[in-house]
């Protein structure tokens, strides 16, 4: 029922006040001549896209969903609108956004499309999910094909006149990719980088593997060459177009679509390979280590699905309870006028408590959420464009320990978020017309795909946090200068001491883990989850910490107020959610018992 209203002002917050992004552009040369004006303004403009194009889409869409057919090899329709919306979208030039100049990108940062993505996804998720793959891809063929490929697919990439699949998942094979059975063979009596193979298999779960929108399709496959060793090792990356370059149709089939929980109107497809032509990317061998270019980009997108949807819920949300009234409010606000007239009530749901405390964790979830987000999004800039060699290994480290926690927890708050608000709406909630029974519906799958959150906690705990312990003392030295700047004012003990609190139970956590692993490796694994959503939490209350502190840098003394108050309130009302989970770190000694049938 509610419009979509982009989040500007908020990102402009987090953007110039918060992150001071505009400091660090200055400091790489790629974005030297970006100033803060410029920011706002494309973010703008892609704001008005996200409401005034896909934003009406979203529920027809839902309803209508994509439609199949077995005619020529298979082919799916999307739902009305969406390949007008992608056209508006490529003629805009947004695919290219944070792109290399040199191959037809407008080279801006990928903050700004974290920015842009969240608007997107929020307005309609199953649209965005066909460019949600299109900047991975480009990472993947940029970095690994042969100057021929590049010149062929590239820029086509880039500029969204084509679009892009990840063909990773089999039947046999969901997460552990090693059980790949998709094989390839060489064509030109050669195996190399760029080399010509005949790709033979089936996937499944492929997101737009077959759509209207776009003239060719980029497959890129993982498959394993003859000889190949068992396992990930043996895997390689192969790049199917749909269609070959002398135009003729290539033998990659869509046998269907899946009948989904959500996100209907995206093409989530079975694919068939049948001695499809396609190239090497990379070496022989290479696949997985290529594949992951791509992967870490999709993990990235998926965490901004879980602020998505922590926006769109609760904007729907905040707008029903200030239009529905309910009985008699205990209270109201100083500034309200009693509702009902002279005998009074009922008054707006906002106004009651129980109501008013589900808003303001909405609110202040996704206002850290945002942080996290952009945070993230800056970090990677700076590990790929920052001049001096130290801070771009630094901000690498702190991607690689914050992908899979932005990518798991804020995706769990997305969903547990949208959930929460469907109850606001009581059982209007559950019915279509009021859009946020989708959005629930929707935000679901973000905890599975691209690596399940579980797998997401075993990546953090084990290969980021305990094998590469630098990465955690880089991410604590980042929160024990923010509790320090806190410390400096007295109106924000509250925060200091709350950000503190965090810090020491993130190195009580490292001990804890550490003598989990050596104990039993069954240990370590069934605390995983809880360190994660431990951290999140911790990562969070760094957010609030420091948006409370820039809240005064705010142009509108209104809305740094509600930064303030948003900011105080998780700190002091939220963070209890996760007491349960440091807690069961030290508690890692008791055994998990073995469910039998």
């Amino acid at each position: 029922m509610t419009t979509y209203t982009p989040p500007l002002e908020d990102w402009r917050f987090v953007i110039e006040q918060v992150l001071d992004a505009p400091a660090s552009w200055r400091a790489q040369p790629a974005f030297a001549d970006l100033d803060a004006e410029t920011a706002a303004e494309v973010l703008a403009q892609g704001g008005r896209f996200a409401a005034e194009v896909i934003a009406p889409l979203n529920g027809p869409g839902d309803r209508q969903g994509c439609r199949w057919s077995p005619d020529d090899g298979g082919t799916v329709r999307t739902p009305d609108g969406y390949p007008a919306a992608w056209q508006a979208f490529v003629d805009g030039g947004w695919p290219a956004l944070a792109c290399d100049p040199a191959v037809g990108g407008q080279g801006l940062p990928q903050l700004l499309n974290a920015a842009l993505f969240e608007m997107l996804i929020a307005a309609n998720h199953a649209w965005t999910m066909y460019p949600g793959l299109l900047h991975g891809a480009y990472e993947a063929i940029k970095a690994t094909a042969t100057p021929e490929l590049r010149e062929r697919y590239l820029s086509k990439v880039v500029s969204g006149e084509w679009l892009a699949t990840m063909n990773l998942t089999e039947p046999q094979a969901g997460s552990d990719l090693g059980l790949i059975r998709s094989k390839a063979e060489p064509l030109d009596g050669t195996l190399t980088s760029g080399s010509r193979v005949a790709v033979s298999g089936n996937k499944i779960f492929i997101s737009g593997g077959d759509q209207d929108m776009t003239a060719n399709i980029v497959h890129l496959v993982l498959a394993r060459l003859p000889d190949a060793p068992a396992g990930t090792k043996g895997l390689s990356l192969i790049l199917v177009p749909k269609f070959l370059p002398d135009g003729t149709r290539n033998a990659a089939w869509c046998d269907g679509i899946e009948h989904k929980m959500g996100i209907h109107g995206s093409s989530t497809s079975q694919m068939r390979f049948e001695r499809a032509t396609g190239w090497l990317l990379g070496e022989p061998g290479t696949g997985l280590a290529a594949m992951f270019l791509m992967m870490n980009s999709a993990r990235l997108h998926v965490a901004m699905q879980g602020l998505a949807h922590l926006e769109g819920a609760t904007q729907k949300a905040l707008a029903y309870a200030q239009e529905r009234v309910q009985l008699r409010a205990p209270g109201r606000p100083a500034d309200a006028m009693p509702s009902g007239g002279a005998s009074g009530g009922p008054d707006p749901i906002v106004w009651h408590p129980a109501m008013r405390r589900i808003l303001l964790t909405l609110q202040a979830q996704t206002e850290g959420a945002r942080v996290l987000a952009g945070w993230i999004g800056l970090l990677l800039d700076e590990s790929e464009q920052h001049p001096e060699p130290a801070q771009r290994a630094r901000a690498a480290d702190l991607v690689a320990l914050l992908t899979p926690v932005a990518k798991a927890f804020l995706t769990d708050l997305g969903h547990r978020g949208a959930d929460d608000a469907l109850g606001v709406f009581g059982g209007y909630g559950y019915v279509h017309e009021y859009g946020i029974e989708q959005q629930v519906r929707d935000s679901r799958i973000a905890m599975i795909y691209e690596g399940t959150n579980q797998i997401q906690a075993i990546d953090l705990v084990m290969r980021k946090w305990l094998d590469t312990p630098r990465r955690i003392e880089a991410l604590l030295d980042e929160m024990e200068a923010e509790a320090a700047a806190c410390e400096a004012r007295a109106d924000l003990a509250i925060e200091a001491a709350a950000l503190r609190e965090q810090i020491a139970a993130i190195r009580l956590a490292g001990i804890d883990l550490h003598a989990a692993r050596a104990h039993d490796a069954q240990a370590v694994l069934a605390v995983a989850d809880d360190a994660l959503h431990g951290l999140g939490h911790a990562l969070l209350a760094w957010a609030w910490a420091r948006m409370a502190r820039c809240a005064e840098r705010h142009p509108d003394p209104r809305a740094a107020q509600r930064k303030r108050e948003l900011s105080r309130f998780g700190l002091t009302w939220l963070m209890d959610d996760q007491a349960g989970r440091w807690m069961r770190l030290r508690q890692w000694q008791r055994p998990l018992p073995w469910v039998l049938a």
